[in-house]
This record gives structure tokens, sequence and C-alpha cells, in this order.
């Protein structure tokens, strides 16, 4: 009975862990939905943004742009690392800060950590990484807001000279159950392609100040893209993490479920013995 009751108590247990993890896995699924549907909808907006920069640096035109300036010396590299606010989510968080400690190392020239999100103050602080600021207030949602607040640090770092390189390191969203780490050079913003421009534009007032409004655009639209990027990301590998433990559950269930029936069994079996065995000494007793 002792050991029946034990089994039960484990079942029980076993049972209020998968209600939480099916609790997650519906709350990861819709997280994924909104954070999938807006960073479908800004990838659109952010390749118009693009093309529009592409058609003002086409032919070899240049511009007095400090956010365009490749500068001589770079004397520090600035990397924002893109972390969960929390964890069960598989190697999501894990394969980030391994990405970012390997081009640490490859990194020849001095360089520094932003990490954005609030995931594994204690697992950052033992890697090694130079973290200089972290962004803890951060939304499973995001919005321009939240983009806008770190855009602009990283704008104001590197035209104040703190940062000679801004690069974003993220979790790539390819599906549900891929995610690449990846590195994307935010600053100095460059064109994707070089040449003559495709179309031919009129330009007013002027090309340069146009191009200092869509600069700013293509960095508050960069850094937007890319946060729902990486919480598309988070939130895929948690529902997969998620679903994955909550199988694991159902089968662990199944598996106490069995012992406890055999358990069952063998007490029935040995309750009939004794009653067979105790009939069986009345009768020679009455017999004597």
């Amino acid at each position: 009975m002792a050991n029946m009751r034990a089994i039960r108590s484990r079942i029980k247990s076993v049972q209020n862990t998968q209600q939480i993890t099916k609790t997650m896995k519906m709350v990861a699924a819709a997280n994924l939905r909104r954070t999938q549907t807006g960073m479908s909808a800004m990838r659109t907006f952010a390749e118009q943004t693009q093309q529009l920069m592409d058609a003002l640096l086409a032919g070899g035109a240049q511009y007095d742009n400090p956010l365009l300036e490749q500068r001589e010396e770079v004397k520090n590299v600035c990397y924002v690392l893109f972390v969960g606010n929390r964890g069960l989510c598989g190697m999501y968080n894990h394969a980030n800060v391994r990405f970012l400690q390997q081009l640490c190392r490859e990194e020849k020239r001095p360089c520094s950590v932003v990490v954005y999100g609030r995931w594994g103050r204690d697992v950052i602080a033992q890697s090694g990484l130079n973290v200089i600021e972290t962004f803890q207030e951060v939304s499973d949602t995001p919005t321009m807001n939240d983009a806008l607040q770190l855009a602009d640090y990283l704008k104001r770092m590197y035209l104040s000279g703190e940062a000679d390189e801004i690069h974003l390191i993220y979790q790539h969203f390819k599906s549900v159950l891929s995610q690449n780490p990846t590195d994307l050079q935010l600053l100095p913003a460059a064109p994707e392609a070089k040449g003559e421009s495709p179309h031919d534009y009129i330009f007013e007032p002027d090309e340069a100040t146009i191009l200092e409004n869509v600069l700013q655009l293509y960095v508050n639209n960069t850094v937007l893209s890319v946060l729902l990027e990486a919480k598309t990301g988070e939130h895929a590998a948690r529902m997969t993490a998620m679903s994955t433990a909550t199988d694991s559950t159902r089968e662990l269930i199944a598996a106490l479920q069995l012992h406890l029936n055999r358990a069952r069994q063998a007490a029935i079996t040995t309750e009939i013995s004794e009653i067979v065995g105790g009939a069986n000494a009345l009768k020679k007793n009455k017999k004597s």
C-alpha cells in the first residue's frame, strides 16, 4: 500500500507539471502568432526602406553622413546580444551566448557587449563577455517604442565614438523548428546593392536631406525587425520545448500508471493468497 501511495503521489505531481507545460505552450503559441504577424509586416517595410537607401547610394554617390562613415581605425566593436526574458526555451539563449563568445575570441579589436533581455544574468556574467549595458524592461511583443529606446542608445554610442562598429547578435528565424545565430552589422550603415539604381527617382527637397531621414528610419526599422525576429524565435523555441516536455510527461504518466496497475494487481493477488491460505487453515482445524 505504501508503494501504491508513492506512485499515486508521483502521478499527481507529474500531472501538475503537465498542466504547467501545456499552459506555457499555449502562451508561447499565442505570443508566437502575434510576433510572427508583426515580423512579416515589418519585413516588407524594412525591405522598402533598404531599397530606397540603395537608390540614394547607387552610382557611387558620396554623402557626408556620420552613420555611413567607415572609420579608418576601429577602436571598439559593440555587439548587441539579444536573449529572452526567461529560460525554458531549449538551447535558444545558450546558442546566442556561445555564438557571441566565439565571435569575441576571433575578434582582434577591443569589443564590448550590450545585452537586450532579462535572461541569464549569472550565466552571462560568467561567460567572460565585456557587458557594458543591459536592457531588462523587454516586452514579449516588441513595439516601435521598444525599438526606439535601443536604437537611440546605439546611435548615441556610435556618434559619440564609444563604438566604431555596432553588430546585432540574434537568432535568425527560419521556421518554428529552425533558428540560427546571426551577426548583422547595424552601423556604419551600408547599402546591400552597389552600382546604378534601376529606378529613375526625383528627390525633393534634395538627396542628402532625404538620406538623413531614410538612414534614421533604416536604423530604427532594422532594430525593430531584429527585435521581432528574435522574439519570434524565442517563442517558437519555448513552444517546441514545452510541447516536448508535455509529451514526456504523458509518457511518464503512462509508465507510472502501468507500475501502479502492477502494484495493485500484486496487492490483490497477495490478499487472495492470504484469504485462500486462511480458509485452508480453517478447514484443517475443523477436520482435526
